[in-house]
């Protein structure tokens, strides 16, 4: 299984979509619904020696260095990276990434970084300064010889609709051919609006078509960008398979948390009702959490799987807001099986193989945004 372990919860950033909506937690209302335990430290008091201890009890464990922002605390990633010998991958804002050594950064294969597209963007999100902080520490490291994959994280904000033009510039100019992307929709119950969401759902479905018409256009060159979103449904739908919630949580992937308990998913680590266990439960026994009510009814819940298991669960948005979020899933969903016969017909000419379109699940994009 895959784990996030949360090095820190304290951020060196304060983006408009996470850390100004974050104080406003408990407006919400879920203190109501559901019981917090706020007792866990800031920072990771978890002895080495217990995080080894468990994961051993999984051959399949990969761990994910997760914050906050986890490279600040740089001694506790080494000092794991030292005496844990599993596959490693990262989530950052990108704002320490040249100060890890490179010779530990090496063993971390998979690195998401917090990029939203091009300068004014990321900048209007995070702060200024950060796209050019973010790509001159991406420079740094490659020069030091970094060769893992580098996966462009996106929000896509209400504000900006437009995925296509900050996709397409974080491949041609940026340099990405790895991006995932993430609505801000659903996750705090203040920041609906019916008449902006519903004009930001028909821009944002006008430009998931042009993304798709752009990737697609590298497809008779034998190239299949990773655009996480795409290439997760297409890999789906060519073999056939049901998914159950894309990005694991409670039964994929599960976090760790600064004091050793373990839940379902990093957004629910205060919820007591979504604690699986601690690292004394054998990994076998960790407690699973299913997607409920509306979505198990749904028509393309075998591709779905149900989006997000917070947003399922916690149900923020009224629902006139939630029909809207899922009319952009069906909106890419039946966009991307229009392609299905060229992908076919491009994968029997061996221009493309079915390979092309795998990737490793759980380990940080949830594939439906």
């Amino acid at each position: 299984m895959h784990y996030h372990i949360i090095l820190t919860e304290i951020c060196n950033s304060n983006c408009k979509y996470c850390y100004e909506k974050s104080i406003k937690e408990f407006e919400n209302g879920l203190d109501k619904k559901f019981n917090f335990d706020f007792t866990a430290p800031n920072i990771s008091d978890i002895p080495i020696k217990n995080l080894k201890e468990f994961l051993k009890k999984d051959p399949h464990a990969v761990l994910i260095f997760y914050g906050g922002e986890p490279l600040l605390q740089i001694e506790k990633i080494k000092g794991i990276i030292d005496n844990i010998n599993v596959p490693f991958r990262m989530q950052t804002n990108g704002k320490l990434l040249d100060k890890l050594p490179i010779e530990y950064l090496k063993k971390i294969d998979k690195i998401l970084i917090s990029l939203d597209g091009d300068e004014q963007r990321t900048d209007y999100n995070r702060g200024e300064g950060t796209y050019n902080l973010i790509l001159e520490n991406i420079k740094k490291i490659k020069q030091q010889g970094y060769t893992g994959e580098l996966i462009a994280r996106m929000v896509v904000s209400q504000d900006f609709p437009n995925v296509y033009e900050q996709t397409k510039f974080l491949i041609e100019k940026a340099n990405f051919s790895s991006i995932h992307w993430q609505l801000d929709a659903g996750f705090y119950k203040f920041d609906f609006d019916e008449k902006k969401f519903s004009k930001f759902v028909k821009e944002y479905n006008k430009s998931i078509s042009k993304l798709i018409k752009y990737w697609m256009k590298q497809m008779p060159e034998g190239k299949v960008l990773k655009l996480y979103p795409f290439v997760g449904i297409i890999d789906s739908l060519i073999k056939k398979e049901k998914t159950l919630l894309r990005c694991g949580a409670g039964h994929s992937g599960f976090v760790i948390t600064t004091n050793g308990k373990i839940v379902a998913c990093p957004i629910m680590n205060n919820i007591r009702e979504f604690e699986a266990g601690n690292l004394n439960t054998s990994p076998t026994e960790l407690k699973q959490f299913e997607i409920s009510g509306k979505c198990n009814k749904c028509k393309i819940n075998y591709l779905c799987g149900g989006r997000c298991l917070y947003w399922n669960q916690t149900n923020l948005w009224p629902k006139k807001g939630n029909e809207l979020i899922c009319k952009t899933i069906k909106h890419l969903i039946k966009s991307l099986k229009k392609e299905i016969p060229k992908i076919k017909s491009l994968i029997e000419k061996n221009t493309l193989k079915k390979s092309d379109f795998e990737y490793e699940k759980y380990f940080g994009p949830e594939i439906i945004p």
